[in-house]
């Protein structure tokens, strides 16, 4: 059973979340801004620690949030979530775990109230990434990670 009290992400679903409530599952983690490669073999998405440019790696925010698909072409659109989208998301994505069936984590800003929650927690790229500005793209191989 549901009540009111209840978080939004627990009342509704993804696609009847209101645009104010769906950007405020963003938690600033910056992961999606990460390049991406697929393994030819069998499909796998797999993170580099190259960011887009438009990346501020240190706030991990977009620098140009509102034009980014402008400017970047493969920018991820996430709404509509679709299943393809889904797996090219981090795990720790809210927007993956809700769609997936899970809660938020404790780090996430909307449950600990705190913005700073998900860097004091390690999820953010903060520290981790470099601009796509600095890397050739036949190194990006050699900047594959791995999330927890």
């Amino acid at each position: 059973m549901t009540t009111s009290a209840e978080p939004f992400w627990r009342r509704k679903t993804l696609e009847q979340l209101s645009d104010d409530e769906w950007e405020s599952l963003c938690d600033g983690c910056g992961r999606c801004c990460l390049v991406k490669l697929e393994d030819e073999d069998n499909g796998e998405i797999l993170f580099t620690n190259v960011a887009c440019h438009l990346l501020d790696t240190g706030r991990c925010r977009c620098t140009d949030y509102r034009r980014r698909h402008e400017q970047v072409a493969d920018c991820l659109v996430l709404r509509p979530l679709t299943p393809a989208l889904v797996v090219a998301l981090p795990p720790s994505c809210a927007y993956r775990r809700l769609a997936e069936g899970h809660d938020l984590e404790d780090w996430h800003p909307l449950v600990s109230g705190d913005p700073d929650s998900v860097h004091r927690a390690a999820i953010s790229v903060r520290g981790l990434a470099v601009s796509e500005e600095y890397i050739h793209p036949g190194q990006l191989e050699d900047h594959i990670i791995s999330f927890q």
